[in-house]
């Protein structure tokens, strides 16, 4: 005989009833396990979409950081280029280089007036110095004619 054979109509109902209160039970625990899944699972997705919306956010300031960069790039290229150009035709353009071979010749012209007035500074000074003689060998050359005639020698009347 087998076990199941030896079993009242009582014992299969209560394991019929044990089994469907196990399976109600498991049932039970599957639902609030599929809810917290569930719940898990929207939180994760909110969380996925957050992350998303920040990543295209994030692209579209790197798009715009990228763009002005390569503008602020090309400006300093562009500036660059002109200081180039304007040292380089500036400073060998014929005008320059004229307004350059003027200012040599002023300057030039400013050393020999300069030398010039040194020159005329020590003449002067000369000069002073040799009418200083002469106005005193004057008047030693009139004392003593009026030492030698005892009478004034400008005075011929």
């Amino acid at each position: 005989m087998k076990l199941f054979d030896m079993l009242t109509n009582v014992d299969i109902q209560r394991i019929k009833d044990k089994e469907q209160q196990d399976l109600a039970k498991r049932a039970s625990e599957l639902d609030n396990s599929l809810s917290i899944a569930l719940e898990t699972n929207d939180k994760y997705q909110r969380e996925n979409k957050d992350l998303r919306d920040k990543i295209k956010e994030a692209g579209k300031i790197n798009q715009l950081h990228q763009e002005l960069n390569e503008k602020l790039k090309k400006r300093a290229q562009e500036a660059e280029g002109e200081t180039t150009i304007v040292k380089g035709i500036g400073m060998n353009s014929p005008e320059m280089k004229a307004a350059q071979a003027k200012i040599k010749e002023l300057e030039d012209k400013c050393r020999q007036a300069g030398r010039a007035m040194i020159e005329l500074n020590l003449k002067y000074e000369s000069s002073l110095k040799e009418v200083d003689r002469l106005s005193e060998e004057n008047t030693n050359l009139k004392t003593m004619m009026k030492g030698e005639d005892g009478k004034d020698s400008t005075n011929d009347s």
